[in-house]
């Protein structure tokens, strides 16, 4: 043959391979269930014309290179919204996208080129995990290495990893160490042993949604970040994820040019926060009134529902914002509210997105149910995510901002760049009912009249921690008209951009866990 004729035949076997997969009827199969294939997910996610594919002729060596074309993986390089990404697409249609020895090559090839580029990396998981028939011996304790990498570049370069079909055992953890983790709806389940293994060891007879279905990982257990409807839905948030992100840890976020004034007065704030401090109210729609075009990217919308986390852009920046929701337990903190705003505080800092803390607490949750959830560690976590961040941070008082809710949400002594407040905020150890009931209580009861003596007591109190005295004291920059956030937030993010802090030297901080 002459060298045209092989390089004929190559790309004949090269594409061959992109179209048939794991054949017709597992192609049709994977339709069926209301899924798009590896290689149209992977289609969605670059933009057109950029991916390149790496190690397409791979196969597991020993077989058939019929029966496992390019080894279950398709791995390769592409932009996204023109920056670069890499890619590791595990492919059900192939023994059931389980991981095998080439294609693994292939994925470590990934991470090797996210690490030394400085690009983010992507894996779309639809795995039934470890491939079984090679897990034996000296091949399983050659493994592993996945999960260890994986925390090399854990906060270098953004980690994402798309559930979009089963990942059990050798897949489950490659979503839990990664930074952003969608699932689909209905289609998608994580677990570190599937329903036949689980009824083998424990006798439990189980569903796969049940066990660890997207509403279980994204409601209760907190181990998914966001539930979509369907695979295009979910590859539409990997790349919307990542363009509030800088590609690596050394780069600043993109600046996107936006049509919605700096300037605006959000005049709305003034009708939707209440005066009342036990009055519940939606946070969101007061984030969604100061940001850019309304748009609010939120990330764990349905698991502790109690705190709100997720990022926007106000003039082009990005910005992550924290977030009390009166809405749910009146925006009290809890272990898994602490659990959620750390996490999400970590990854801001990582990649230097500027922290936007919205404060309306009346503090930590308390009783005998928190303490035994251990609620002191896990408000340490908190406390330690936000004393260690030094990205660009900017805290509001909404409304109340009590205990140490106050301090977790970025009070005074942990460095907000800008501290501001509302002008019927209130900040103090407790609200003022609390505190009248515990310090006064003696003489309340021994007043003529108990019951106004009461009332007396907490207007004193709620007058000495109103945010005049506050202000009077210079403990907050300003008190502000809630219709100028957007363009004091605008001026803050512009004028904090370089921003540098210097800390003592240390190898890493312990972490409260």
């Amino acid at each position: 043959m002459t060298l045209q004729e092989i390089i004929e035949e190559m790309e004949r076997r090269k594409q061959k391979i992109r179209e048939e997969m794991g054949g017709e009827k597992a192609v049709k199969r994977q339709h069926e269930k209301g899924k798009l294939t590896a290689r149209e997910r992977v289609e969605l996610l670059f933009d057109e014309g950029t991916f390149e594919e790496m190690g397409t002729l791979a196969y597991q060596l020993g077989s058939d290179p019929k029966k496992t074309p390019a080894d279950g993986m398709i791995a390769g390089y592409g932009k996204i919204n023109g920056r670069g990404a890499c890619v590791a697409a595990y492919d059900f249609t192939v023994i059931a996208g389980s991981m095998g020895p080439s294609g693994e090559k292939k994925v470590t090839r990934m991470r090797e080129w996210a690490l030394k580029h400085r690009i983010p990396i992507i894996w779309l998981i639809d795995s039934a995990g470890a491939r079984i028939q090679n897990s034996a011996g000296s091949s399983f304790a050659a493994t592993g290495g996945l999960f260890f990498e994986q925390v090399i570049m854990s906060g270098v370069v953004p980690q994402v990893c798309a559930v979009m079909g089963p990942g059990f055992a050798g897949t489950a953890y490659v979503p839990a160490l990664a930074d952003f983790t969608p699932m689909v709806k209905g289609t998608s389940f994580l677990g570190l042993g599937g329903p036949p293994l689980v009824k083998a060891a424990i006798g439990e007879d189980i569903s796969e949604q049940e066990l660890g279905g997207s509403k279980i990982h994204c409601e209760i257990s907190g181990v998914g970040d966001l539930e979509v409807q369907d695979d295009a839905a979910c590859i539409e948030k990997v790349r919307e994820y990542l363009s509030y992100l800088p590609q690596n840890n050394q780069d600043l976020p993109p600046v996107i040019k936006t049509s919605d004034p700096i300037d605006r007065s959000c005049d709305k704030l003034n009708e939707l926060i209440p005066t009342a401090m036990n009055t519940p109210f939606d946070i969101i729609k007061l984030i969604e009134e100061i940001v850019d075009d309304g748009k609010f990217f939120e990330i764990k919308p349905r698991w502790a529902r109690n705190m709100v986390t997720g990022f926007a852009r106000i003039g082009g920046h990005s910005i992550g914002i924290v977030a009390n929701q009166p809405k749910w337990l009146g925006g009290t903190i809890d272990v898994n509210a602490s659990d959620k705003a750390a996490r999400f505080i970590n990854i801001c800092n990582a990649f230097n997105v500027p922290i936007l803390y919205l404060v309306d607490t009346p503090a930590f949750m308390i009783g005998s149910a928190v303490e035994k959830a251990g609620i002191i560690r896990h408000g340490a976590k908190f406390l330690h995510a936000t004393a260690s961040a030094t990205v660009p941070k900017f805290t509001i008082v909404v409304r109340k901002a009590f205990g140490a809710g106050y301090y977790v949400m970025n009070g005074r002594a942990y460095e907000p760049d800008l501290f501001l407040a509302y002008p019927h905020a209130q900040i103090s150890l407790m609200g003022a009912e609390g505190a009248v009931n515990i310090v006064y209580r003696k003489e309340i009861a021994n007043a003529e009249e108990p019951e106004a003596r009461r009332q007396e007591l907490i207007q004193e109190y709620k007058d000495r921690i109103s945010v005049d005295l506050v202000a009077g004291a210079a403990d907050v920059d300003d008190v502000i008209n809630p219709a100028d956030t957007r363009r004091i937030l605008a001026s803050a993010l512009e004028r904090t951009r370089g921003k540098q802090v210097e800390r003592p030297w240390r190898k890493i901080g312990v972490v409260p866990v």
